[in-house]
C-alpha cells in the first residue's frame, strides 16, 4: 500500500502575499532534513505539503520524528493513497486502519472533499463509510465528541488520502525567514530554551560561548557543544563560536569592584558577541535571561547590560518562571545535559554579594578604570569557529 506524509501549514497559511516565500523556506528545510533518509517528491496544494517517498524501504517513524521538529508545520500525519472511487476508499480504509479500530471502543468518520467534482458530499462519505465500519467492527460505537479513533478521508485533486488524524507539529514559522541572531549560550537550562523559541519565530541562530581555562574544563565546552547538537533538529546548522575569556575575567577581578563583577562581565560578553555578529552580518543578540532569576537579571542590571549594546537583544524567556522553562527544556531534550555539573565561565570569580540594583553611571565608571580594548580585540581574534551540523549521526 502506498503511503505518504501530509504536512499541514499553520501560521504560514495566513501570510497573504508573502505566503509563497514562507512555503519555499519550509520545503527547503524539509528537503535538507529528510535528505539522509531517502528520496522524496514534494507537492504543495491548499496549505498542505505532500511528502511522497520514492524508495520502498523508507523508515516512516524516523521521517515523522524528523518532521515533528521542523518549524512551520502545524500538524502532520501518515496517510494511505487511494484512487478517487468510494468503493476503493472503503476497501482501503478497512485495511489501513483495521488495527486501530480493533483496539478502539468508539470512532467517528471525518471527510474533507477538496475536489468538489467528487460525486459524494462530505456528509454522505461520513455516513456511508461509518456504516461500513460498524458492519465490519460491530464492537464499535459512534462518538462524535470524543472518539478513540477518528477515521479521516481527504478527497483531493488527484487522489484520496486515508488517515487517523493529525499529530501536532512544531508550529511557528520556518527557520531562516526572520533574519539571523547570535545566541549567548551558557551551559545552563535557559539559553537553549531561548534558542528554541527564537528558531520557532523563524530566526536562524549562531551561538557564542565563553571559556576560561584553567578555571573551566574541556568538559564544560563539550557540554555546550552537545547542547548545540540537541538544538540543531529544531534550529538547523549552528555556527558555534568559542571565545577565550580568561584574561578578561582576571583583569576584571583585579581592577573592578567585586560587587559589580558579574554585570561588568556581561557587558564585555555583549561587546565581544556584537563585534563577531557585526562581522558576520548578524542583526541581533539572544540571551536566556529571565527577570529576577539571579542578581544579574534584575531590571536595573538588564538596563546596565543593554546600555553596552548597539543591536537589539531578544530575551524570549524574560517573563517565564523556572518551571515553565524546565518544561520546554525537557521537551526539546536539553535539560539532562544542562544540569550536568560542568560549570561555565559565569561561575568563575562570582562575587559573594553582587549588586542587584546597579546604577549605570557607577557601572560605566568602574569599567572605564581599566582599558579592556586590547583584551577584547585579542579575544575576538582568537575565537574558534565550529559548525554544528543538523544531520549528525
Amino acid at each position: 500500500m502506498k503511503e505518504i506524509i501530509l504536512l499541514k501549514e499553520g501560521e504560514i497559511a495566513i501570510k497573504g502575499l508573502n505566503k509563497r516565500s514562507f512555503e519555499d523556506a519550509m520545503v527547503k528545510n524539509i528537503r535538507r532534513r529528510l535528505k539522509p533518509m531517502g528520496k522524496f517528491e514534494y507537492e504543495r496544494s491548499q496549505s498542505t505539503v505532500e511528502v511522497k517517498p520514492l524508495d520502498d524501504d523508507v523508515d516512516f517513524d524516523a521521517v515523522e520524528e524528523c518532521i515533528s521538529k521542523i518549524f512551520g508545520i502545524a500538524a502532520y500525519c501518515r496517510a494511505a493513497v487511494v484512487e478517487k472511487d468510494f468503493e476503493r476508499i472503503a476497501e482501503k480504509t478497512m485495511e489501513y486502519v483495521s488495527e486501530e479500530l480493533e483496539n478502539a471502543r468508539t470512532f467517528k468518520v471525518n471527510a474533507k472533499r477538496a475536489d468538489k467534482q467528487f460525486p459524494m458530499k462530505s456528509p454522505e462519505i461520513c455516513a456511508e463509510l461509518g456504516g461500513r465500519v460498524l458492519k465490519k467492527f460491530p464492537h464499535l460505537t459512534v462518538d462524535v465528541n470524543n472518539p478513540d479513533v477518528v477515521v479521516t478521508v481527504e478527497v483531493r485533486r488527484d487522489f484520496a488520502y486515508i488517515h487517523t488524524g493529525n499529530r501536532k507539529g512544531a508550529g511557528g514559522i520556518p527557520v531562516g525567514t526572520s533574519g539571523q541572531a547570535m545566541l549567548l549560550l551558557s551551559g545552563g537550562i535557559d539559553s537553549p530554551v531561548a534558542a528554541y523559541m527564537m528558531a520557532k519565530r523563524g530566526v536562524r541562530l549562531s551561538a557564542i560561548h565563553y571559556v576560561s581555562p584553567p578555571y573551566t574544563s574541556d568538559r564544560a565546552r563539550q557540554k555546550v557543544e552537545r547542547l548545540c547538537e540537541k538544538l540543531t533538529p529544531w534550529c538547523g546548522d549552528i555556527a558555534f563560536y568559542c571565545v577565550p575569556f580568561t584574561k578578561i575575567q582576571e583583569k576584571l577581578r583585579d581592577n573592578c569592584p567585586e560587587e559589580l563583577f558579574t554585570i561588568l562581565m556581561r557587558r564585555l560578553m555583549m561587546e565581544i558577541a556584537q563585534r563577531i555578529a557585526e562581522e558576520k552580518d548578524i542583526q541581533a543578540l539572544v540571551t536566556g535571561e529571565s527577570v529576577g532569576q539571579v542578581a544579574s537579571q534584575t531590571m536595573n542590571a538588564i538596563v546596565c547590560t543593554d546600555a553596552a549594546c548597539r543591536m537589539p537583544v531578544f530575551r524570549p524567556v524574560i517573563g517565564m518562571d523556572k518551571t515553565e522553562i524546565i518544561e520546554i527544556a525537557r521537551r526539546i531534550d536539553t535539560f539532562d545535559i544542562s544540569i550536568e555539573p560542568y560549570e561555565d565561565c559565569c561561575t568563575v570569580f562570582t562575587p559573594k554579594h553582587p549588586k542587584t540594583r546597579p546604577i549605570l553611571a557607577e557601572v560605566e565608571a568602574a569599567q572605564n578604570v581599566f582599558d579592556f580594548e586590547p583584551y577584547i580585540k585579542e579575544a575576538v581574534e582568537n575565537t574558534e569557529l565550529k559548525v554544528i551540523r543538523s544531520d549528525r549521526a
